[in-house]
């Protein structure tokens, strides 16, 4: 079974198990998305399924990407993502809903963060800045030094310091499935997800159970 679909973030509510206890659960309008091309190790050297999610008017398409759609007589579809699997059992043209998860079970989501433009070494890293006194008078948010003397006389590739936080892919692992609503193709996960409201994300199957 295909463990995999692409959707789009809707925002954060909350529900309440059998006990009371309220549950944050962020709500994911995940699908239908169709089968737009299957790939094989004899023709193309590895084994994935390609799924198409959300229709769009043609004229917001590339060339290729109407021609990619209409050799299979496929609707015209904004957003376009593989899944590895071992044997796919779809066909060009299937449509895959939010039936194929079921409750309790774990699902990784990835999606792209939100953008918070430069930031300081505090907000970015979480550094605990310079003292609050003894002298300073400009180094509270300072990051402090990057690296060593003459020896090496550089600093070093990697090194934590101001800069672009944010708008990067990230992966959220083993989100519990708490809500799975076919009818209006929607899916419901504790705890969060990245990026904002309206963001595309891919769920999959959790790789570590």
């Amino acid at each position: 079974m295909l463990k995999g679909l692409i959707g789009k973030k809707i925002g954060m509510t909350q529900i309440f198990d059998d006990a009371g206890v309220a549950l944050p659960v962020t709500v994911i309008e995940a699908g239908p998305c169709y089968v737009t091309q299957v790939r094989t190790h004899e023709v193309d050297g590895y084994s994935a399924v390609q799924l198409g999610f959300g229709e769009v008017n043609p004229k917001k398409l590339t060339g290729g990407q109407r021609g990619h759609l209409n050799v299979n007589d496929l609707s015209p579809l904004r957003f376009l993502r593989e899944f590895r699997i071992k044997s796919p059992e779809v066909e060009v043209g299937d449509k895959v809903t939010v039936e194929n998860f079921e409750l309790g079970e774990r699902v990784d989501i990835t999606g792209t963060s939100k953008g918070k433009g430069f930031q300081g070494g505090m907000k970015r890293h979480g550094f605990s800045g310079g003292p609050a006194t003894h002298g300073q008078s400009d180094r509270q948010r300072s990051p402090g030094s990057a690296g060593a003397g003459s020896t090496p006389g550089r600093v070093f590739k990697g090194k934590k310091m101001p800069g672009q936080m944010g708008n990067v892919r990230i992966t959220s692992q083993g989100l519990k499935v708490v809500l799975v609503d076919v009818e209006q193709n929607l899916l419901g996960v504790m705890g969060s997800v990245p990026g904002g409201k309206g963001g595309i994300v891919v769920i999959k199957g959790a790789r570590k159970q």
